[in-house]
């Protein structure tokens, strides 16, 4: 678990070629509040603190959000059920403003 899940504990590695930018790599940093720990909660509260990061500071990338959850449901080995969590996570947060 990271702890602090936000855009700004994130660089992003980007390369040019012909004028079109790629984004090579996406690295974590600042993993002071991080511990090990696979419980399903856990996990649905660190996307929930992302989705945040991405409501206050990139509200131009609500689909980019939807598809790293998407991703993140399909690939992850709880996936769908981190996704759900999230869901009720999202109904106890105190503005219930979430995207989609």
């Amino acid at each position: 678990m990271h702890g602090d899940l936000t855009t700004s504990n994130m660089i992003i590695k980007v390369s040019e070629c012909e004028g079109s930018k790629f984004y090579d790599y996406l690295y974590f940093i600042d993993f002071g509040l991080s511990y090990i720990l696979d419980q399903v909660e856990n996990k649905a509260v660190d996307l929930y603190v992302l989705e945040k990061a991405f409501i206050s500071t990139h509200p131009e990338l609500e689909q980019e959000y939807s598809t790293l959850l998407s991703t993140y449901e399909r690939q992850s080995k709880k996936g769908k059920e981190v996704i759900s969590k999230l869901n009720e996570v999202r109904s106890r947060g105190r503005k219930k403003l979430a995207f989609g």
